[in-house]
């Protein structure tokens, strides 16, 4: 449905036959974590996120996951297999049958 309040003929899934469905019954402005997301657009009452009404609630949890301008690293440790042993598992010896 579309928003009537602060984005007016914005889509919104929180806006529906009551009006907004958000428990605080309007979007929340952007907090300073959200400067420089894609996702901030102006409204009537400001700044706001355009993919969840409450953005501070986003960031208290740590990293926000609809953030378009942070980027995670993720980071891979390369470990030593020893072939013996490698080879061992795949062919699903290595124990002593009784």
């Amino acid at each position: 449905m579309q928003c009537q309040t602060v984005l007016p003929g914005a889509e919104c899934t929180f806006w529906g036959k009551q009006g907004c469905v958000f428990a605080e019954g309007s979007c929340q402005v952007v907090v300073e974590n959200c400067e420089g997301c894609e996702r901030i657009v102006e409204s009537s009452i400001g700044k706001v996120c355009s993919a969840y009404p409450a953005p501070e609630k986003k960031w208290s949890a740590g990293l926000c996951n609809f953030a378009t301008h942070v980027k995670v690293e993720i980071k891979s440790e390369e470990t030593k297999v020893n072939p013996l042993k490698a080879s061992k598992k795949a062919s699903g010896g290595g124990g002593k049958k009784k």
